[in-house]
């Protein structure tokens, strides 16, 4: 087997590690059933006492070989490493963990980064866990439901669930936040944080400034066609990406050469190229 393709695995088994310990130390012994099927686990767990890990490869399972009937290989046998290793590693860590709070609120918010660091780096390593992803593929392929659509209805029916059985809807409120830290995380982990930004800069004088983001910033520059639609003139559009600590320096440089230079600054996730990073 190829070393990236060994990275990426031991990768998803960190991933599926730290979801576990999200689970394990948070989520499960406070009772959040955050949607998917950790969160059916857990109502499983607190009404019939089976493990969460037993509950989620039942349900995974055979959503699996249905998986592999209605869709083929295409989702990968990484999918079944992720669904197996998450199952037998909740069950393995769950009685030798730390709980460290009781607090619902600090329960919701520290399980969802967690789990959101795991389920990201899983993300990232094109591996899933399974669950209610897969679920809403399969929904997808006979219904023609979204798979956003099918993955909303399945998560807001597991916390309507888990606000009945456990009589609080305090819970199921905390369940909701979870969903939504999760979910911000896994995109954080998955596209990196707002490190850089890009500039587009529209100028008279497009060559000196390019010239003074090649020379003086150190920076690459790229000139895009563009057309004014109310005056019909045609320009060069400077498009450049540059850290954060450097955007004092970039618009000082253009206001320096231009006063009436027109720059958009958005936020960059992720950059990979020459003098930012390279594609791990």
């Amino acid at each position: 087997m190829h070393w990236k393709t060994l990275r990426e695995y031991l990768f998803i088994l960190i991933g599926v590690l730290l979801t576990a310990l999200g689970l394990d130390m948070f989520l499960v012994p406070n009772k959040i059933a955050a949607g998917g099927v950790s969160g059916i686990a857990t109502i499983v767990y607190y009404l019939a006492h089976i493990p969460v890990g037993v509950t989620m490869l039942a349900i995974n399972i055979p959503l699996f070989l249905m998986g592999i009937r209605q869709l083929g290989m295409g989702f990968g046998i990484r999918s079944l490493f992720g669904t197996i290793s998450l199952s037998l590693i909740i069950d393995l860590i769950a009685r030798q963990v730390p709980i460290p709070t009781r607090d619902p609120l600090l329960a919701s918010i520290y399980g969802g980064i967690i789990v959101g660091i795991g389920i990201g780096i899983v993300f990232r390593n094109k591996g899933t866990t399974g669950g209610t992803d897969l679920a809403a593929a399969i929904v997808n392929n006979y219904m023609k439901l979204s798979v956003g659509v099918v993955l909303f209805i399945i998560d807001a029916s597991v916390i309507v669930g888990a606000g009945i059985v456990f009589k609080s809807a305090e819970l199921a409120l905390y369940a909701l936040l979870t969903v939504f830290v999760t979910a911000r995380v896994i995109d954080i982990v998955q596209e990196g944080f707002g490190y850089a930004k890009a500039a587009l800069i529209i100028s008279r004088k497009n060559d000196e400034v390019a010239q003074a983001i090649l020379h003086k910033l150190d920076r690459g520059a790229t000139a895009l066609c563009g057309r004014g639609m109310y005056t019909g003139t045609e320009r060069d559009v400077i498009l450049s990406v540059v850290t954060r600590s450097e955007i004092s320096t970039l618009k000082e440089l253009v206001h320096t050469i231009d006063p009436q230079a027109f720059v958009i600054l958005a936020d960059v996730h992720e950059v990979l190229g020459e003098g930012f990073k390279r594609r791990l």
